[in-house]
């Protein structure tokens, strides 16, 4: 028997945000459930991304999430405990590879504000960036396997940042990390110890990317990301694999008492 659905309120709710100014164009999205990431919200994060990318304008994305809590609880999961056939599952986890193409496609930088905890999905907005800064309570976590499924469409993006023997630490050991693990690792880029902090150096640097030679900055991102021209395949499969996965047993019981982030 298939889960109820849970409100379209709950499904729809949630903001994206674009603002631009001097070159730096900052891509900002929430939800009132620690800024999880709902399928209509990662479609619409994920379109901002691309379309602010695409503006002349852009020098530099900063992308950033509301409030001074968690940065990114990951799926949310009212819809995920809501899938019903192995389709709907695979379009709920495109929407994170769509962010994520939508990123490391980007022709200029992403720069990420990593202002709190940050799971499961939101590890790989973090590794998609090309430069994340975070404060020392950020710490994350890969919760998927502890919820019967893994980090199958995340992983990618993450183990092409940190490597393959710290992806499969964190993928393995589904439990808290701190913020200085992330930054030895290289998730994060700089850790400031404070919101303003971070808040100031946010600003400053990304004013200082926007100055450089915008064609400069498209050739060296694309030497980042290059090799990854077979990501949106790769990524839609593992897709499928979580969406059939989410059905199983396992994954329902674990569900069933509740999130366990």
């Amino acid at each position: 028997m298939s889960e109820p659905r849970p409100a379209a309120s709950v499904l729809e709710a949630g903001t994206v945000a674009v603002d631009a100014k001097d070159g730096v164009t900052s891509v900002r999205f929430g939800h009132p459930k620690s800024n999880s990431l709902p399928g209509a919200l990662l479609a619409r994060l994920a379109d901002a991304i691309h379309t602010a990318g695409a503006r002349p304008d852009t020098r530099v994305l900063v992308l950033r999430s509301e409030g001074t809590g968690a940065f990114c609880a990951g799926a949310s999961f009212d819809e995920f405990k809501a899938v019903s056939t192995p389709e709907e599952g695979q379009r709920f986890f495109s929407g994170f590879a769509q962010v994520i193409l939508a990123m490391v496609r980007c022709p200029c930088f992403v720069v990420t504000r990593v202002q709190g905890k940050t799971a499961g999905g939101g590890i790989g907005l973090v590794a998609a960036s090309d430069y994340a800064l975070a404060v020392p309570e950020a710490a994350l976590k890969l919760s998927e396997l502890a919820v019967g499924i893994g980090p199958f469409v995340v992983g990618p993006v993450i183990e092409r940042k940190i490597g393959l023997a710290a992806f499969s630490a964190l993928a393995v050991d589904a439990d808290w990390r701190s913020a200085e693990w992330a930054q030895a690792v290289g998730l994060y880029s700089e850790l400031l110890d404070t919101v303003p902090a971070l808040d100031f150096r946010v600003g400053e640097f990304a004013r200082k990317l926007a100055a450089y030679n915008p064609d400069a900055v498209k050739q060296l991102k694309a030497t980042f990301w290059a090799g990854t021209d077979g990501w949106p395949e790769l990524l839609a499969s593992r897709a499928a694999t979580s969406g059939t996965l989410v059905l199983g047993e396992y994954t329902r019981r674990a569900l069933g008492g509740g999130p366990t982030r």
